[in-house]
């Protein structure tokens, strides 16, 4: 098998670059690889994180952790699969990050057993894309209080001024939203 000299990477594909990635451990490969998509992968954590310099952290993060994943795992489409790496990262991020509040974001994800059991990195990635597809599907006023109470680790009092909805609305969206976001999730798992 014939590999690619440096000229000849930048015209190289995905599959083909990961595959000489794989074949020869060559971080040059895995390198131009990466290049390709980090535009994508830094927008995936901004939408994340809302900040720039933790963004760019992540991007380096996830390359970092590409250097091992990409052996472990069949990849069919590298540009979608490194978005969902990427979308991972950022939720793992989010919620291991310790906050102030009385609640912390590991209630969250109480309903999502699959983030507590021992299942291998592809169903968990599989999950957590099925968590974000149900929160998606909330209602509108409860995906935007879940999202700022969990993902944005805002408190009660931030979801109130930011929103500009009543206490009461707030602790009820998303009272209703964790219940809807259990139900779904279990709705998918049966269905798996």
């Amino acid at each position: 098998m014939k590999l690619f000299n440096s000229s000849q990477i930048s015209t190289t594909d995905d599959s083909s670059l990961l595959e000489n990635y794989r074949t020869t451990g060559d971080l040059k490969f895995l390198g131009e690889l990466y290049q390709q998509h980090t535009e994508m992968v830094y927008y995936v954590c901004l939408r994340y994180f809302k900040d720039s310099e933790q963004s760019k952290d992540a991007v380096m993060q996830i390359f970092e952790e590409l250097i091992t994943k990409v052996n472990k795992q069949e990849i069919k489409e590298f540009a979608k699969w490194l978005y969902v790496v990427s979308k991972n990262h950022c939720l793992m991020t989010l919620r291991s990050t310790k906050n102030n509040y009385e609640i912390p974001v590991n209630n969250f994800v109480e309903f999502a057993a699959f983030l507590h059991q021992e299942e291998n990195y592809t169903e968990k990635e599989e999950r957590l894309s099925q968590l974000e597809r149900c929160i998606d599907k909330l209602p509108e006023k409860q995906r935007i209080s879940v999202d700022l109470f969990f993902i944005n680790e805002k408190s009660y009092r931030e979801v109130v001024d930011i929103t500009g909805y009543s206490m009461n609305d707030v602790k009820s969206y998303i009272q209703n939203g964790k219940r809807n976001l259990k139900n779904c999730m279990e709705r998918n798992h049966e269905q798996d």
